[in-house]
């Protein structure tokens, strides 16, 4: 279970590293497009740097509920 959960963990890392090099791409290769200021005076750049760190916060959060459920299953089974 624990070799599943790491591969998980693996999968969202990815996730999260293509996220964070598409980021840095864009504010190196077209940072006239990070400029923009579409909500409230916030330019582009702020609102994609939280936008980064929400999308941890949810990863983070749906890794720890999946492994939580699979543990409590497992030791559900141990009982038996």
């Amino acid at each position: 279970m624990r070799q599943q959960n790491a591969r998980r963990g693996l999968w969202f890392f990815g996730i999260y590293l293509v996220l964070y090099i598409g980021f840095v791409l864009v504010n190196a290769f077209a940072p006239s497009l990070m400029e923009r200021t579409p909500i409230a005076g916030l330019n582009v750049a702020i609102l994609s740097g939280f936008g980064l760190i929400l999308a941890a916060f949810l990863m983070a959060m749906v890794y720890g509920f999946i492994c939580i459920d699979e543990d409590a299953a497992d030791k559900r089974e141990d009982k038996s």
